[in-house]
């Protein structure tokens, strides 16, 4: 459902084929149902694009005064602000990169939209190898892909920011405009409770019929039970499990929260067969903005999709996805209390973690310590050097580091390589925009932006099952309460989601606010990985080989040997697996079409 326009309102502007204009005398076009509201008044006009829980009345005084800093997340949901004036256009983007926007030069003046897609399609711009080899290489620094997208000369705008677009195509400004500084006011657990319910209940008034992942864990568990809160009849909380395993520990907690909802859950369980395995029907994956985190799941959850809509008759659909990025604590918070001499609660958490993981505390506070004299500058030129001096082992080894060093695999060709070095001395060269946040909080931004941005090419997958997917604990009105909590009051690193437990904790069960673990799906992704492997075999990885950015042989019998059993991480195979996927569905899918008012289609 993008949205879209220009910095300014000439006639004669384009727009893709199927858009609507928005308002008469604007630029702004929309395909789909996306919201949009606006306000008007002589010479101005401010669009809030995407869910918001503004207001009626405060939308309108938005263009009697100039907009607030904080008005992209004041309000809970995910949308951006633009104020359209006779000199351009001023776009105040999220801070949590859940409504990215894109802009590109065209014609004189600034094309943006919800999709660099159809930006890259309008001004003629191809594939970005170089960010494409960021995401291949270095999954684990998404930091490195600053505002460059998948298509060159499309730029993502920052998150958090103040962006003027000039009407006649001039250089544009930006300002940063968000920052989590720590916050004293009410307790964290509060600021959590007060956000996400106000974030739940914005999808429910806009779709009283939506439905809502029940995994068993936590974070769906909570939207769940908050949305069946808001609802006049009981929601459909969906939990998928294999067909003939109906005693797993997941299936096991949603049966507990269902059943604790007095009525309120109704749950709708779904057996998916070897059919739904990982790695499943890759060469069919719809076509996207970027290359979708779910992409190597899609089967699975395209299936669960497609019978929600049949079955259930849901459009509207709530995941706890993000929640885990939003609020577990990175192991940089040991380096904080070390920097700001809390060492007293420095020692527990790190022998608290020490215990969890089975290893030695000692060797985590020296790291701890380590990390506490590096600034975020110095950690970034380390890791340029060490990339261009060809030393790329992990250094870490899931210790406590500003950024991880990762080993290039052995089927990264030379430029790929080369690429990726570029990449992080130009980040290394280029201002911080978060200048001086605990590590902590500055490690969380990167993470929530990157899932968050991501999250976006999930829900256009899908849209094309027919469902409007929400994620509300990436709503920056949520981001923005807990990354506000200061430094002693954050969670132990070691514990298990105590602000959502403390939050909820006369909401949840108590047995699944006792729980500590989460079910995994390793093994079905080592067996989803044997049965696809003819398929892999046969072409995986062949369009990033075309590319000049890996060696197809060579990665095919890696993945042969991941099948086979040899231990080795799966996370970069899995990364290289979903971009080659995307790059065959943009090869094989056409280009959005651009239309001149006269019908005409642009050159």
């Amino acid at each position: 459902m993008p949205v879209g326009g220009f910095s300014t309102t000439r006639p004669g502007l384009p727009h893709p084929l199927g858009a609507e204009a928005v308002t008469p005398s604007s630029s702004l076009w929309r395909i789909g149902g996306m919201p949009v509201r606006t306000a008007l008044r002589p010479g101005r006009r401010v669009h809030i694009i995407g869910p918001c829980g503004a207001a009626g009345e405060a939308v309108q005084d938005l263009t009697h005064r100039p907009l607030p800093p904080g008005v992209a997340w004041q309000w809970p949901g995910a949308y951006a602000v633009l104020e359209e004036t006779e000199q351009g256009l001023v776009l105040h983007t999220d801070p949590a990169a859940a409504m990215p926007l894109y802009a590109v030069i065209w014609g004189r003046t600034w094309a943006w939209s919800t999709s660099a897609r159809h930006l890259a399609a309008l001004a003629g711009k191809d594939i970005d190898t170089k960010r494409l080899a960021c995401a291949v290489l270095a999954p684990s620094l998404p930091m490195l892909a600053g505002d460059r997208c998948f298509f060159t000369d499309v730029r993502q705008l920052p998150p958090g920011s103040r962006v003027a677009l000039p009407a006649n195509g001039g250089p544009s400004t930006c300002s940063t405009v968000w920052r989590p500084d720590p916050f004293t006011g009410p307790p964290p657990a509060l600021r959590l409770r007060n956000a996400l319910t106000a974030s739940v209940r914005l999808r429910v008034q806009a779709d009283p019929a939506l439905s809502s992942d029940l995994s068993g864990g936590l974070d769906s568990t909570t939207l769940s039970v908050l949305a069946s809160r808001a609802m006049l009849n009981p929601i459909n909380g969906v939990t998928i499990h294999p067909q003939d395993i109906l005693d797993g520990a997941d299936l096991h907690y949603a049966r507990l929260a269902a059943e604790a909802s007095q009525g309120r859950i109704r749950h709708q369980l779904l057996a998916l067969g070897d059919e739904h395995r990982p790695y499943t029907g890759l060469a069919d994956v719809p076509v996207t903005d970027e290359p979708a985190p779910s992409t190597i799941t899609q089967a699975r959850l395209r299936a669960q999709l497609r019978w929600m809509h049949t079955a259930l008759g849901t459009r509207t659909h709530l995941t706890g996805d993000g929640g885990d990025s939003v609020l577990f604590q990175p192991p940089a918070r040991l380096a904080d209390l070390v920097r700001e001499h809390h060492y007293g609660q420095a020692l527990r958490e790190a022998t608290g973690w020490a215990r969890l993981r089975h290893t030695p505390v000692a060797p985590l506070l020296r790291d701890a310590a380590r990390m506490a004299a590096t600034t975020r500058e110095q950690a970034l030129s380390g890791l340029a050097a060490a990339l261009n001096s060809g030393d790329r082992e992990r250094r870490n080894r899931g210790n406590i580091e500003w950024f991880s060093t990762f080993p290039s695999p052995r089927w990264a060709l030379p430029p790929a390589v080369r690429l990726l070095n570029r990449t992080v001395e130009e980040y290394a060269a280029a201002p911080d925009p978060l200048p001086g946040l605990d590590a902590s909080v500055r490690t969380l931004v990167d993470e929530i932006r990157e899932v968050a941005r991501t999250a976006a090419a999930d829900a256009e997958l899908a849209r094309t099952c027919g469902i409007d997917l929400h994620n509300p604990f990436l709503d920056s009105f949520v981001v923005d309460a807990v990354l506000r909590t200061p430094l002693t009051q954050r969670p132990p690193l070691y514990a298990y989601k105590p602000l959502l437990t403390r939050a909820f904790a006369d909401v949840l069960p108590p047995a699944l606010t006792a729980r500590t673990t989460k079910g995994s799906f390793e093994a079905d992704h080592y067996n989803g990985l044997r049965a696809a492997l003819p398929e892999l075999l046969d072409g995986a990885g062949t369009n990033l080989a075309a590319l000049d950015l890996i060696d197809g042989r060579r990665f095919r019998e890696q993945v042969r040997q991941a099948a086979a059993g040899v231990p080795m991480p799966l996370a970069t195979i899995e990364q290289a697996l979903t971009a080659d996927a995307w790059l065959c569905a943009i090869a094989r899918s056409p280009e959005p079409e651009w239309i001149l008012p006269t019908h005409r289609k642009v050159a």
